[in-house]
């Protein structure tokens, strides 16, 4: 959805409830967990955080709190929604002038623990109407032998919407720029 101003909370209100029972928009539900489908483009982007429990546990906290979405030109529709499955996700983001509202829906939230390491990580995947077509999964972790901690982002994803197949270079550009803006809002939010 484009707007020419802010979306207000009453239209983002609107929007949520419009979209409650919108199919997702691709049928490789669940595979960002191992290996992606063809057919798809991959962006894969990690970045080191630091080490220990506690950092795991922030940057944990981070990911419930949807701070991976508080980019300055990007943030969530509704902070307050819940990470399990099923829950929609909304992201606005600001773009050449407009405001531009995409939507998602929670695919799954896993957390394991072994004497490797320790996980967690949700995926959300685009509903019809989003300017892609895919999933993305956001995960922390824990690597108990070097006690290394990890915040990575693994998306599959092809155009969603006709505009997006015209403007795919771009569309590519504010892909890479969102993961890049992700990483780093993660890091400072964890440091």
């Amino acid at each position: 959805m484009f707007l020419l101003r802010k979306p207000t909370a009453q239209i983002l209100a609107d929007v949520r409830n419009v979209n409650r029972d919108t199919p997702l928009s691709y049928n490789e539900v669940g595979d960002s967990r191992g290996k992606p489908p063809e057919g798809y483009v991959v962006d894969r982007n990690r970045v080191r955080l630091g080490s220990g429990s506690a950092t795991f546990e922030r940057a944990r906290q981070a990911l419930k709190s949807w701070q991976m979405l508080q980019l300055g030109w990007v943030k969530p529709c509704w902070p307050d929604a819940t990470l399990r499955e099923g829950e929609l996700v909304g992201t606005q983001a600001r773009v050449c002038g407009l405001w531009v509202i995409n939507v998602c829906r929670i695919v799954y939230v896993d957390e394991t623990a072994s004497e490797v390491g320790h996980e967690f990580s949700f995926a959300y995947g685009t509903l019809k109407g989003h300017v892609e077509r895919g999933e993305e999964r956001f995960r922390i972790e824990w690597q108990h032998a070097d006690d290394s901690v990890w915040y990575e982002i693994v998306a599959f994803s092809k155009p969603g919407t006709w505009l997006s197949k015209v403007g795919y270079p771009y569309v590519r550009y504010q892909q890479r720029r969102f993961a890049r803006d992700s990483l780093q809002a993660i890091r400072n939010h964890v440091t």
